[in-house]
């Protein structure tokens, strides 16, 4: 069933009784966070997920409560949760930023660079923006956090190294001529928006580990260094994502009307053919690198060695 043709979920009363009762176990009301606050974070996440009517409270309870309350009371702008969140997250985000670059002045820079963001000092329409909006719950907040500042991480390289590269290249003369556009490929519309549908309902975590490994090209040891976790496990993890991935869109391809068949012929198309953002979806940036490799035709993730599990 494709998501625009999912049961609607009953968020009221049914949502607000589960906030009711979720409020009760939780620091809401130490965070003044109201129990319809809560229900509209509720809803957000559970629309978001497309959760179905029946599996609305299986999925509630499945989230990490507490810690959304205390992310959504931070965004929200108060003090006593961002005190909170300071008192508990600080010296980890130091101690992740070490463990994505191994030096102790780096680290703090990488650590400090988040807080404004995290705190929410930009306004946007008078309103008041904080990373920490996005987060929903479905894993730990300390590992959405080591994702944040992982993906900050390879931002921050990025900009630098084309700062750097077009700085070099432009002080020893090199004339920079326009890029060929090449051929447009003519791809499914269908293809498009199942892909869209797969990769936006990913966690952030698993969307940063596939950009990281087919559009940066980054080895399984760099990204399991940025996350703390051991090379063996982002192995296994990009291996289970990839195939994962590829099920999902082939099902998402069958509800939009395509045979097996069709759909395995679509997904031999490069995702550099695609008009959709797949690196918005992934990345959070705005370009594909050249030479990216191909997400739906992905290769397999270099196997894992007794070596490199240690």
């Amino acid at each position: 069933m494709d998501r625009s043709t999912q049961p609607a979920v009953n968020f009221s009363p049914e949502l607000q009784s589960l906030a009711a009762e979720l409020h009760a176990k939780c620091e809401a009301e130490r965070f003044n966070l109201s129990c319809d606050q809560l229900t509209n974070v509720l809803v957000e996440v559970a629309q978001k997920h497309a959760v179905a009517a029946g599996s609305v409270r299986e999925f509630c309870f499945s989230l990490k409560i507490e810690e959304l309350v205390l992310a959504r009371a931070c965004a929200n702008g108060n003090e006593y949760a961002w005190e909170t969140f300071m008192a508990r997250y600080r010296e980890r985000l130091y101690e992740m930023g070490l463990q994505i670059v191994r030096e102790e002045s780096a680290a703090r820079e990488l650590a400090d660079s988040l807080y404004a963001d995290l705190y929410g000092t930009v306004a946007r329409d008078r309103q008041r923006v904080s990373k920490l909006a996005s987060y929903t719950g479905r894993g730990s907040l300390e590992g959405w956090l080591r994702t944040v500042m992982a993906q900050e991480h390879v931002n921050r390289y990025r900009r630098q190294k084309r700062m750097v590269s077009l700085d070099e290249e432009t002080e020893e003369g090199t004339q920079f001529a326009a890029p060929d556009p090449g051929p447009v490929a003519v791809v499914d519309p269908r293809l498009e928006a199942a892909t869209d549908e797969v990769l936006s309902a990913l966690p952030a975590e698993d969307r940063f580990i596939l950009a990281a490994y087919y559009l940066d090209r980054r080895t399984l040891a760099e990204i399991a260094r940025m996350l703390g976790v051991h090379e063996s496990t982002i192995c296994r993890k990009v291996d289970k994502l990839a195939k994962a991935a590829r099920k999902q869109i082939l099902t998402a391809l069958g509800r939009r009307g395509m045979s097996r068949r069709q759909a395995e012929e679509a997904l031999e198309v490069d995702v550099r053919d695609l008009s959709l953002r797949i690196r918005d979806r992934l990345a959070r940036t705005p370009k594909f690198q050249s030479g990216g490799p191909q997400l739906c035709r992905a290769p397999a993730p270099a196997p894992c060695t007794r070596a490199s599990r240690g």
